[in-house]
């Protein structure tokens, strides 16, 4: 297992966390899996046994059952883990049960805390931007979680650019405790975090941890030309299933994917995996499984290199052009170094 350093904090993660999504299967996240106790500490075991040792969850997963089943899955050996969960999306009825607020961080905090049986968590994300609540009201309430021990290190998940630059602009102006890492999709499939947070997570120093790398299911191998999707979340629409793709351009990346993985024996979603490795910023894949079988395989994606020529055919596959103004800014860029290709 890799390490890398986690944006510009001291603290060193592997390249690969273990996302509890599935844990529970309550409601909507039935759809992404239903893992009890039982099955979540095997999981965990694997884990450990491949030097991977972040496991990522959030209060809304189940509303808190995943955090209770991980919790349960790694009592007696919280100090071999790190674990990170989330906070901001609705809790409950009442109109303080969501949000970034004062009011409702320190209701969460204490709730995730006594899910998961621990009294600290290693890294706290702030789940989506709360645009009502001052971005000063949040990060105060997040330094004073960092400084009475509860919390370690702080993210954001599904910001915008200018989100994360007002919160950690706020931080330094009135040095409280920074953002050091951005949760967000990207994929083969999804490219569009190079066009801003890309940039922004490399001039600011936030470790990116990376949701959802198979794009939804989409990049697992089962979907190709001419044949029908199987079951499962590829199969839905919207928030079950991810944003909506044009289907040749889908096509046109696995394509590119079946050739690279015949060359190099390895499968598509290993490559997949292992292409965003090599992505700048990215510190961190958050990959999901519904059993052993499944994060057995996502853990194969690290024992190989791709040369630069499969690299080059799987960014030429994926490449799409950007809205503007990023277009404009790759075409007229005497003065813009590009961190990757668009």
């Amino acid at each position: 297992m890799e390490y890398r350093q986690f944006g510009r904090s001291g603290l060193k993660v592997p390249v690969l966390s273990f996302g509890t999504g599935t844990f529970g299967g309550k409601e909507f996240f039935n759809t992404w899996g239903s893992t009890d106790v039982a099955e979540a500490k095997r999981l965990v075991d694997i884990c450990l046994d491949a030097g991977l040792n972040f496991f990522d969850t959030a209060d809304i997963y189940s509303q808190g059952e995943s955090e209770e089943i991980l919790g349960q899955a790694i009592k007696g050996r919280r100090d071999r883990v790190l674990v990170s969960t989330k906070a901001t999306f609705t809790m409950g009825k009442g109109p303080n049960d969501k949000g970034s607020s004062r009011h409702h961080l320190l209701a969460a905090i204490d709730a995730s805390l006594r899910r998961l049986g621990t009294d600290y968590i290693d890294v706290y994300f702030m789940h989506g931007f709360d645009a009502l609540t001052p971005v000063e009201e949040t990060l105060g309430t997040l330094d004073d979680l960092v400084r009475a021990g509860k919390v370690r290190y702080l993210g954001c998940s599904n910001f915008s650019g200018w989100h994360v630059m007002k919160s950690l602009a706020a931080s330094d102006r009135h040095g409280l405790a920074r953002y050091v890492s951005y949760q967000g999709y990207y994929s083969l499939i999804g490219r569009e975090y190079e066009w801003e947070l890309m940039p922004l997570a490399l001039d600011q120093g936030l470790g990116t941890m990376v949701w959802s790398p198979l794009g939804w299911g989409r990049l697992t191998g089962k979907i190709r030309r001419g044949e029908k999707v199987g079951e499962g979340r590829i199969q839905q629409g919207g928030a079950a299933g991810g944003p909506i793709i044009d289907d040749e351009y889908l096509y046109t990346v696995v394509d590119a994917l079946d050739a690279v993985s015949k060359d190099t024996g390895k499968s598509v979603p290993q490559i997949a995996l292992n292409w965003l490795l090599t992505r700048p910023s990215v510190c961190n894949l958050v990959i999901g499984a519904r059993n052993e079988q499944q994060l057995r395989a996502n853990l194969g994606a690290l024992d190989f290199t791709l040369d630069a020529a499969h690299i080059a055919k799987l960014d030429a596959a994926s490449q799409r052009t950007p809205i503007y103004p990023y277009w404009h800014q790759r075409d007229f860029d005497e003065r813009n170094p590009k961190p990757t290709q668009w």
